[in-house]
């Protein structure tokens, strides 16, 4: 049977934050930290809207056009217009997506050839990496600087760009880190993107989660002067609470559009049309909802450091600037993450995500999201500070 599967998907694994969930479900009562689910509900807001549309509107059971509602598109388009201070055609630049992840692996289908290359962040979004092996792409790791709490490494970025380089990813506030990429330094990774004609992909679930640090965040969708190599990416997953409902969007370069319609058409034909919706109502209305999870998620961060201040010879870490991760270095004697993990579920029934799935610069760190619930988080302390001892 081994003959009918591809070497490419053969040569991947499942995501360690979905794998771990999975462990995760199978242990009664564990308490998790691994998967960056928030614990919020939907805005009522969103949900009235669409239940209102399905009693309102027949078609709502349908596909709709490839690259989303003309609606929704164009409110992408003046949602950008703000964000980024630049007008964008809704029909030419704007494409309605199943998510970023779902958005991302249509532009990596788009850029590369085998053996082609992107270069990721160290540490970086796990299925980033996946991701491109499976379009038969090579991940560049670009190493951040853990020692100066993961900042980028500039002088670094030039040196690992080849002639098969593509495209370069940004996450900020970073996932796994937390960590938010300053301006200058965003700056000079779109000067050092035009001189070697690079792609900059620019995944956004987080930007609206900053916390003592909202000067420092910057968005590179602001630089006009770089508008023509920069595809912007939105997920409604974490700031909406819609991570079920599966969509967002891109604002890219008017011949991206048109290369990641193919892809997008032949393997989702069109985002679900009933989240297309929900993710109408988020645009056309106030997002009354976000000052509230923001200050839980503020909460829910100094708790979770608390606690591990309490555990300093489990765990040592960087305070996370935003997003909704902390990203410890392990102290305790162990083999590897990914073996400590393993046991710190089957011994103390506590899920975390092993850091080795997010870069060789991972290794022997682990991942915990703090969008749960505060009991939760309390829990798995406390099984912790048990296991191990104060």
């Amino acid at each position: 049977m081994n003959a009918w599967i591809s070497d490419r998907v053969s040569a991947i694994t499942i995501s360690a934050i979905k794998e771990m969930a999975m462990r995760s479900a199978r242990v009664e009562g564990a308490a998790s930290l691994t998967w960056g689910v928030p614990s919020f509900a939907t805005p009522a807001h969103i949900r009235e809207s669409v239940a209102r549309e399905m009693e309102r509107d027949p078609e709502i059971g349908k596909y709709s056009l490839p690259d989303g509602l003309a609606a929704l598109r164009a409110a992408i388009a003046d949602t950008h217009a703000r964000i980024a201070g630049r007008a964008v055609d809704p029909d030419r630049e704007v494409m309605v997506t199943a998510g970023n992840i779902q958005g991302l692996n249509s532009l990596f289908h788009v850029l590369l050839d085998e053996g082609d290359e992107i270069i990721l962040t160290d540490p970086g979004f796990a299925s980033h990496i996946q991701q491109i092996q499976l379009c038969g792409g090579v991940p560049v790791y670009w190493t951040m600087d853990e020692g100066r709490d993961w900042a980028l490494d500039l002088d670094a970025l030039a040196g690992l760009v080849t002639e098969r380089t593509k495209a370069i990813v940004l996450v900020s506030p970073s996932n796994p880190t937390g960590r938010i990429l300053r301006e200058d330094a965003l700056r000079r990774v779109a000067e050092i993107a035009r001189a070697h004609d690079l792609l900059i992909l620019v995944d956004d679930p987080y930007s609206p989660f900053v916390y003592d640090h909202g000067d420092a965040y910057f968005n590179l969708a602001t630089l006009g002067d770089a508008a023509d190599r920069i595809a912007y990416l939105f997920t409604f997953s974490k700031a909406y609470a819609m991570s079920g409902w599966r969509v967002g969007y891109m604002v890219v370069p008017e011949h991206l559009k048109r290369e990641a319609l193919k892809v997008q058409d032949s393997t989702i034909i069109c985002p679900p049309r009933i989240s297309q919706v929900g993710a109408l109502a988020a645009l056309t209305q106030p997002p009354v909802h976000l000052p509230e999870f923001t200050a839980t998620l503020a909460r829910r961060r100094a708790l979770i450091c608390e606690r591990l201040d309490r555990v300093p010879h489990v765990f040592s870490y960087i305070e996370p600037e935003g997003a909704y991760y902390v990203f410890p270095r392990i102290v305790a004697e162990h083999t590897d993450s990914l073996d400590f993990s393993l046991s710190l579920l089957d011994r103390a029934k506590v899920t975390v995500t092993p850091g080795r799935a997010f870069g060789p610069a991972g290794e022997h760190h682990v991942r915990m999201a703090f969008c749960v619930e505060d009991d939760t988080i309390n829990a798995a302390f406390d099984r912790i500070e048990a296991h191990f001892g104060r």
